[in-house]
């Protein structure tokens, strides 16, 4: 009962506003991220474990007031028809040859290909591009060139990679003793304020120590999104050791052409 009070505090929130990623990802990137995090073969994706993550993925997506584009809608459908497709016997007839006919997945893994061709080509330009204006350091990687120690570099972490952390968060959360106070709504602002200072004092902390001071539903959720807005006004960098592995925040100076803030009249 108590998380549905506290989802239900925040949702009818002035401050439960939409907050988006200016790069936000789409439909076929929620599926690879999948098809990675499950380590399982492109050409033979298991069709109803992905689509029922898919749809759990979205569904928070939805809960968190981000913009889920029609986009989205629309692959779940394809996914739904897919798995459909496959539950059915398939017909026997003169003119199929044994063995030709095609799998419902077939058209879903050649889109994926030729998404993961592009992406990577764009990828590829992104990093030079960043190798030519040599943005940004991490503190860490200043420390190990300092040092001589062999650097490992961090991957920029992804919007899905976010969601699948926050899902873990928000997992543990309820095995934590309940402890019955009344609901604090915190607005977007003041925990952006204390997540930048807490970030002050430290310089960068790890992706799950942002929600150690909250327990309730409301204030993870408010958490989670005053991440994305102070990574959309470009305030913190989150960066992830390898595929799936410990995500950290780094604070970073807040460039001159950065976005300005949700309802700041200088946004528009």
């Amino acid at each position: 009962m108590a998380d549905t009070h506290d989802t239900h505090g925040f949702e009818s929130s002035p401050e439960a506003v939409d907050v988006r990623l200016e790069n936000f990802e789409g439909p076929l990137d929620l599926l690879i991220h999948l098809i990675k995090k499950h380590e399982v073969n492109v050409y033979d994706i298991p069709i109803a474990l992905i689509t029922r993550q898919y749809l759990e993925t979205i569904k928070l997506m939805q809960e968190l007031n981000l913009d889920v584009a029609g986009e989205f809608v629309v692959m779940a459908a394809t996914l739904i028809h897919i798995k459909s497709k496959m539950l059915l016997p398939r017909p026997e007839t003169s003119s199929t040859v044994e063995g030709e006919e095609e799998d419902p997945r077939d058209a879903l893994v050649r889109r994926l290909l030729e998404h993961q061709k592009f992406k990577a080509a764009a990828e590829l330009l992104h990093e030079r591009e960043q190798l030519r204006s040599a943005q940004w350091g991490r503190p860490d990687e200043r420390v190990a060139a300092i040092a001589g120690d062999e650097y490992e570099p961090e991957l920029e972490v992804d919007l899905f990679s976010l969601l699948t952390a926050f899902q873990s968060v928000v997992q543990r959360a309820k095995t934590r003793p309940r402890v019955l106070l009344p609901p604090e709504q915190i607005s977007l602002e003041v925990r952006i304020e204390q997540l930048l200072s807490r970030l002050s004092e430290t310089e960068a902390c790890g992706f799950e120590d942002l929600f150690s001071d909250v327990s309730d539903k409301g204030g993870l959720i408010v958490t989670f999104l005053a991440l994305l807005e102070m990574i959309r006004l470009k305030l913190v960098r989150v960066f992830q050791g390898g595929s799936f592995g410990p995500i950290r925040v780094y604070k970073r100076p807040r460039p001159a052409d950065a976005p300005h803030p949700i309802g700041d009249p200088q946004g528009t």
